[in-house]
């Protein structure tokens, strides 16, 4: 057992010192939501990723990826290929 065992929230600390880029990040970020990742590759990135990184770049994939599904939807069906 450690100092940094006796204090709650040590380990969070660390995790957000981590010195992994934004970039590296949001790549990880991209390689989950295109559903595909080598094992050892997402290990890695587990090990060395900052959470605070991975829960913005998970916000802006998401909205990003929202935003994209709504344009494909409005062109559609502006261009009366939807249907009738």
């Amino acid at each position: 057992m450690t100092a940094s065992d006796d204090r709650p929230g040590e380990d969070l600390k660390q995790a957000v010192a981590r010195p992994v880029s934004f970039w590296q990040t949001v790549r990880a970020v991209a390689w989950s939501f295109f559903g595909v990742r080598r094992g050892a590759d997402h290990e890695k990135d587990m090990a060395g990723l900052n959470p605070v990184h991975v829960i913005i770049a998970g916000v802006i994939g998401a909205a990003l990826f929202v935003l994209v599904l709504v344009l494909l939807v409005q062109w559609v069906v502006g261009s009366g290929a939807a249907g009738g």
